[in-house]
This record gives C-alpha cells, structure tokens and sequence, in this order.
C-alpha cells in the first residue's frame, strides 16, 4: 500500500474516531427516581413509560434510567434530592411537599374540586402552573406534569360507617389538604408511601387508609384487613403528579432535549388519565366479586360535613398562611370565572324515566 493510500485510510479513521466521540459526548443519560415501585399500575408504571419514550423520541441519544423507590433515595423525598442535584429528575407529587409548604397540595389535588379539564385549564392557563414554578423554583427546581388520574376512593374501613361519629379517634392514612379536612372531624391522620401503608394497617398503626383507586388499591392488598371501600372521592377527584428536575440540569439541556421532556410528559398526562379511566370500572368488579369488598357511598348529608369541614380549613389555612391565601384565590378565583360555562354545559347523568 503506498503512503498516499495510507495517509487517506488514516485520515478516515480519525474522521470517523472524531465523529463517533462528538455523537458520543452529545448523548445525555439522566437517573430519574420514582416515588412509586414499577410494578404499581399508572402511578409507578407511567414512570418508566416515560423513560422508554424519551430514549425512542431521542434514537438513543437521551436516556433516562428509572429507579425505583429507596434505590436512590427515599420515596417521598425527590424535592430535596433534585433541588441538590443528587439526581436530576424525580418522577413523584407534589403532595409529598406539602411538610414544606402546605399550598403545594392545590397542585396535586383539591377538595371538592373539578374535573380534568377545569382543572387543568387553572393550572395551565389560570396561573396554577406559574404559582408552582415561583415555589419549586425559590429552591433551584424546574417543575412539569407529568401525569394525571381519575377520582379516587375516600377510604377503606374495617367496618361499615353508618355515622360519622365513628371516624372521631381513628388512625388513618390520608392525602393532601383532604387530610385536613379529616383532622377536623377527628380523624388522626399521617401520610405514609404506597408501600408502607400494608404493613402499618396489618400491624395497627393505623385503622383504615386511602390511597387512589381500584385498579391500584388492589396491588397494594388493602381489601386483605379492610373490606369497606368508600367513595366518591370527594377528597381528589382528579390528581396530577409531576417531574422535578434540576434546574441547573435542566438549563444545561438543548432546546431538543427539553422539548422531548416536555413533549413526553405531556402525552403521559393524559395516557394515564383514560388508562385509570377504563381499568377502573373492571378493577371495581374484580374487588367485589374475587375479594367480597362492599363498594360503599357517603350519604349526602355525611358529604355535606367533609365539604363544610373543607370550607374551614380554607378559611383557617388562609388565615395564617398568605402563600397558601395566595393560591387557594388564584384557585378559586378561576373556578368562579369557569362556573358560568360549567354551568351551562352541565347535564345529569340520565333524562330518562
């Protein structure tokens, strides 16, 4: 081989060296933990869906790798973590906040609130979002939902409760600012993760829980100590969960990259939504007929207490909190505007005889 043929091959391998290092050195690879296990339908599941969309979006050349809870860190602790840039993403809610800054619970879920639409019309063009991004973003966070369910049940009981006066004393695990709304009626609540819940009502910690819905209330087994489920789910009647990302990280993405979280988290909310949607029904089925749960419903009189109750804690938390005062206004203030057109288009379930 003469050394103009030796010079072209060399100059070739190192063209080619020079442009698989680029490709190389282009190529993002992020750890992303999830405050739900992989095998915890919607909810932990949507996590790593998420994760294999955003590598088939990219061709491989943005990966993200899902954790399950406790592998990086605690389950309800991705505030802390990605605010530090221990990790650059935590696929949680921001319902696990709410120990730092008790307005935070608007964003996941609000009593007696509305549906997915006006819900999500408040905090994406009513300023919800905006009101999030000023709280995670004092603390180095960027924040984007990700997800997003239908109502949920408001409890699983050991016995029927016929009167409300039984709720007085009782230990149990409950959510977010309907959590409150129990304390105010005696109920002694705390806020445990999905996968401790099991073991505290088999041991006695606590009396009765909720947690989400059918479809994930049976992979946790809570029908196995407690047969009453109760609904509606006055206390979230949809849920939104989020990302929480670096923000340093998340500065330091290309535009690309942070269109395809964007992007990707964007269709997983309402992914999530029709798929709690359509399991549901068949898991309410399933609890019923396999496991002899009592599906149960509040009378409208017992329901008028919660929401009375709620209306305190409103007027309370206001009172004391002005970030919380600056929320639940911005909340409710859209959902006054929202009336006269949710009035209008409002029809019974039946016209029928």
């Amino acid at each position: 081989m003469n050394v103009g043929r030796k010079l072209a091959i060399t100059a070739i391998a190192v063209t080619l060296a020079a442009l698989s290092a680029t490709a190389q050195a282009g190529r993002v690879k992020w750890k992303m933990h999830s405050a739900w296990g992989s095998s915890v339908p919607h909810l932990g599941t949507s996590a790593w869906r998420f994760a294999e969309n955003i590598g088939r979006m990219s061709g491989g050349d943005f990966t993200v790798k899902a954790y399950e809870p406790g592998a990086l860190i605690p389950a309800n602790e991705g505030f802390d973590a990605t605010s530090k840039g221990s990790i650059e993403m935590a696929w949680t809610t921001a319902g696990y906040d709410t120990g730092k800054y008790p307005a935070l619970a608007f964003f996941t879920a609000v009593p007696f609130g509305p549906s997915i639409g006006e819900y999500m019309a408040w905090m994406k063009f009513g300023g919800g979002n905006e009101l999030e991004a000023e709280i995670y973003g004092a603390h180095g966070i960027h924040e984007i939902d990700s997800l997003a369910i239908g109502p949920e049940t408001s409890g699983w009981f050991k016995e029927e409760i016929t009167d409300l006066e039984q709720l007085r004393g009782l230990k149990m695990r409950f959510f977010g600012l309907g959590a409150r709304v129990m304390q105010k009626i005696g109920v002694s609540t705390q806020l445990l993760a999905g996968g401790d819940i099991f073991p505290a009502l088999e041991k006695g910690v606590i009396d009765a829980t909720e947690f989400s819905m059918p479809a994930m209330d049976i992979k946790y087994g809570f029908y196995q100590i407690a047969k009453n489920n109760y609904f509606p789910g006055w206390h979230q009647q949809v849920s939104v969960s989020h990302l929480l990302i670096n923000k340093d990280k998340w500065d330091g993405l290309s535009d690309q990259n942070q269109a395809l979280i964007e992007i990707g988290a964007g269709e997983s909310v309402m992914y999530v939504y029709a798929e709690t949607e359509y399991v549901n029904p068949y898991a309410m089925v399933e609890m019923g007929e396999k496991y002899g749960v009592q599906t149960r419903r509040w009378r409208d009189d017992q329901i008028a207490v919660f929401e009375a109750a709620w209306a305190e804690v409103v007027a309370e938390d206001s009172a004391k909190d002005p970030l919380f005062k600056k929320v639940a206004d911005s909340y409710f203030s859209f959902r006054k505007d929202y009336k006269k057109w949710g009035d209008a288009q409002s029809l019974k379930a039946t016209y029928l005889d």
